[in-house]
C-alpha cells in the first residue's frame, strides 16, 4: 500500500508514527489520538505539546534518591517529618507513587532505576546502587546501625531477588537492618499493580531480608 493510499496527510503520518512510539499506542489508537488532537483548539494542542517537551527539558532527579523532582531534592527528601533514617530501595519512580498512595511510609526512597537483567545488559553499574551504599555510608557514620533501615521494594521474580541479594552482599558489612515486603504481595506484576491496601499492609509487614 502506497503512502497516499494509507493517509490523506504526510503530516498526519508523522504524527501517528510518534504517538505510535508510546508504550501501549498500536497504530490505530495512535490514528485516532492524532485526529483528536486535530479536532481540539490550537491553544489546547500548544499547551499540552509545552508539557510535554517541559517535562523532558526541565525535569530533574533529585540528587539525593533519584526520584523525578522539579527542583535539586524532591519534596520527600526534602521533608523534615519523614524518617531519614529508613530508605526504601525501588525500582522506578512508578513505584515511589504507588507507594506513597497508601499513606503507610513515612521514609524515604532510593530509586535504582532499574534492576540486574543479565538479558537485558542491565548490569550493576548501570543502576544506582554506588549511591545507595554512599547513602547507607552517611549514615552509619551519623547513626547507630541499628537505628538505620533499608527496606527491599523489589520484584520477586529472579531479577528482583538478585538485585536485593547483590544490594544485601554491599550493605551487609554496616550491620544495618535490611527488610523485605511482606510476601503477601503480587511480586510478578510490580507495585503499581497491587491495589493499596495489600501494598500498605505488606510495608507495614515487612520481614528480615534472608538471602
Amino acid at each position: 500500500m502506497s503512502y497516499n493510499e494509507k493517509y490523506p496527510s504526510r503530516l498526519l503520518q508523522d504524527a501517528v508514527d510518534a504517538i505510535g512510539t508510546l508504550p501501549g499506542v498500536g497504530r490505530r489508537s495512535a490514528l485516532k489520538l492524532a485526529l483528536h488532537l486535530l479536532r481540539q483548539p490550537v491553544e489546547n494542542v500548544r499547551h499540552f505539546t509545552a508539557a510535554i517537551d517541559r517535562l523532558r527539558s526541565e525535569v530533574k532527579y533529585c540528587s539525593v534518591c533519584r526520584m523525578i523532582s522539579d527542583g535539586d531534592i524532591c519534596a520527600v527528601c526534602g521533608d523534615p517529618k519523614r524518617d531519614h533514617k529508613t530508605v526504601c530501595v525501588v525500582e522506578s519512580v512508578r513505584d515511589v507513587m504507588s507507594i506513597e498512595k497508601t499513606r503507610q511510609y513515612t521514609g524515604v526512597y532510593h530509586v535504582l532505576g532499574g534492576i540486574i537483567s543479565p538479558i537485558d545488559g542491565t548490569g550493576p553499574s548501570d543502576l544506582t546502587i554506588g549511591d545507595l551504599v554512599s547513602r547507607v555510608a552517611a549514615l552509619s557514620s551519623e547513626f547507630p546501625p541499628a537505628e538505620i533501615e533499608v527496606i527491599f521494594a523489589l520484584s520477586g521474580e529472579v531479577e528482583g531477588e538478585t538485585t536485593a541479594f547483590y544490594i544485601y552482599r554491599q550493605l551487609a558489612s554496616y550491620g544495618i537492618r535490611i527488610s523485605t515486603l511482606a510476601r503477601g504481595l503480587g511480586f510478578g506484576d510490580g507495585l503499581d499493580y497491587a491495589d493499596e491496601l495489600t501494598l500498605g499492609r505488606s510495608i507495614l509487614n515487612r520481614q528480615i531480608f534472608k538471602p
